[in-house]
């Protein structure tokens, strides 16, 4: 059974832990659309511990990317 951490992640980014496939990482995605297929995320990417140096690091890297692809990223339409 995987294990759950107590510390709860910002809204996007999930940890994948796959030991089958030797991932570890975090995976955000921000900004959905409506395709035929149903909804996908405008962007995506992944941020593995390896590459990072560690799990705080690649958490860091992934917040960091979060924060400034949302700035960049349009206000969504609120409707009245």
């Amino acid at each position: 059974m995987p294990q759950t951490n107590s510390r709860s992640l910002p809204s996007g980014i999930s940890r994948i832990d796959q030991e089958t496939s030797r991932t570890h990482g975090y995976f955000v995605r921000v900004g959905y659309r409506k395709t035929t297929k149903g909804w996908r995320p405008k962007a995506s990417a992944f941020f593995g511990d390896a590459s990072h140096g560690g799990k705080s690091s690649a958490l860091r890297a992934a917040e960091r990317w979060l924060r400034t692809t949302k700035r960049g990223m349009p206000k969504a339409k609120k409707s009245a």
